[in-house]
Parts: C-alpha cells; sequence; structure tokens
C-alpha cells in the first residue's frame, strides 16, 4: 500500500528533526506510521493513536 507522507513543519532544509507522518495509514484502532524522512528505506515505528496525539499536543503545549 502506498501512502502519503506529511513532513513536519519543525523539519528544516538542513536535515534537522526530519519526521514524517502517514495520516492515510491511520484506521480506526490502529497505528500512527512515523518515520525519519532522511532514511525512507527503514521499517517506520508505529504509534497507537492516543500515543500521538498526546505527543502532538505536548509539543504544542511547549511551543506556547
Amino acid at each position: 500500500m502506498s501512502a502519503t507522507w506529511i513532513r513536519s513543519s519543525y523539519s528544516d532544509q538542513q536535515g534537522g528533526y526530519c519526521v514524517e507522518w502517514a495520516p492515510g495509514l491511520v484506521s480506526g484502532g490502529g497505528v500512527v506510521p512515523v518515520r525519519d524522512s532522511k532514511d525512507v528505506n527503514r521499517v517506520p515505528l508505529a504509534f497507537p493513536p492516543s500515543a500521538w496525539t498526546a505527543f502532538i499536543e505536548d509539543v504544542k503545549r511547549d511551543q506556547r
């Protein structure tokens, strides 16, 4: 299955913080695939949706 990967807005052109996730692969009760965009051939990490949501909320909270 092919996926559309979305790069984090915190990633930069110099290769820093290059994290991508594939929202199209997230299904009810499934997992959120996350990968390093500098090494797209590695197997993505898989997080439960609740863990991914908590991570995103923490990142946003730290930016205030």
